[in-house]
């Protein structure tokens, strides 16, 4: 294992627009979980230090994230409601019509957010869908918004008809590391995943990719994770970090729940591993105190899931947001 003192304080993630790849390794496993057993003051100390290199230290992204399409999805992910193998209480629902989600997205700006994501609870887009999410994109960009869509598996062809729509960013987290991802999913691989964003890479679509956290791994298996992630080739732009939120009905409901200092550890050696990401505190702020959110920040979160509702979970309210931005001499990006 390399000595902590021969980590790089801010590793390079490539930067060619070319397919990820879990290449030769820059961040190792134990390297890695070494970052995780700093004290936690040494860790947010280094965190600091490569997130100030990069970033505004005081400056957040905000991006809004809506359901487009809810409910009834073929997948069997242990933590989601929208699955159709649980009962969780959430109804199936068809595609938004256009003009909703433009409705959505001119609101989101009016409140500060910059990127707009969509998701739909699919295995895949299907073909008859794809023009529909396309349109939305062009509607959305022609308000001045990012774009971001979460689809599930897409190929080649689908990554490249959104990119001709103009989508700046695809959402494919990884959720975990390989051997523990197994407990969690069955209906869908690692390597779908990994095949996913292969194609929006060769697409030239930016990559969010992240994971979740909470669901009863060990910090071995999330400092995997965290390595998984910084080792794509290139790095994730945008790196949503998901705290489990627990929904009675899924197979994850009464886990044990993540230490909240963990989880900010989690935030730290994602922001060391990956220096020039956006690292977005994602699911789970709702569970969160002003406290516990401002040690994120600290830790190096510089964005945020900003609005009432995250797909079909509750997330703290606007105006709460902006009175805590306030209080913590946090600005937004415009």
């Amino acid at each position: 294992m390399t000595s902590i003192s021969t980590i790089p304080l801010s590793a390079v993630c490539a930067t060619a627009a070319r397919a990820p790849a879990l290449t030769e390794a820059r961040w190792l496993s134990a390297d890695v979980e070494a970052l995780f057993a700093l004290s936690l003051m040494d860790l947010l100390f280094r965190a600091q230090q490569v997130h100030r290199e990069h970033f505004d230290a005081n400056e957040l992204q905000l991006s809004t994230l809506l359901s487009i399409k809810t409910g009834g999805c073929p997948e069997d992910c242990g933590y989601c409601p929208q699955s159709a193998h649980f009962d969780t209480g959430v109804e199936a629902s068809k595609l938004m019509p256009l003009q909703e989600v433009v409705e959505a997205a001119r609101a989101a700006k009016a409140q500060g957010a910059t990127r707009f994501c969509m998701g739909a609870a699919w295995r895949s887009p299907k073909a008859r869908d794809m023009e529909r999410v396309a349109e939305m994109v062009r509607e959305v960009k022609a308000l001045g918004l990012e774009t971001c869509m979460t689809l599930g598996l897409l190929d080649a062809e689908q990554a490249q008809a959104l990119d001709a729509a103009g989508l700046d960013y695809y959402n494919h987290n990884l959720d975990s590391v390989p051997e523990f991802y197994r407990q969690i999913i069955g209906t869908r691989s690692y390597q779908d995943r990994l095949d996913t964003l292969a194609h929006v890479r060769h697409a030239g679509i930016k990559v969010c990719c992240g994971g979740i956290v909470g669901m009863g791994e060990s910090r071995a298996q999330r400092a995997g994770l965290i390595a998984q992630l910084a080792n794509l080739d290139p790095c994730p732009e945008s790196v949503p970090i998901n705290n489990l939120v627990q929904v009675e009905g899924t197979p994850l409901a009464g886990v044990e729940p993540l230490d909240p200092f963990e989880f900010v550890r989690t935030i730290a050696v994602a922001r060391i591993t990956m220096p020039r990401a956006m690292v977005r505190l994602s699911a789970g702020r709702e569970q969160m105190d002003e406290a516990l959110q401002a040690l994120c920040f600290a830790a190096g979160a510089n964005s945020i899931f900003y609005g009432d509702k995250l797909l079909t979970t509750s997330n703290p309210q606007t105006a709460r947001d902006r009175a805590l931005f306030e209080r913590l001499g946090l600005k937004t990006r415009t």
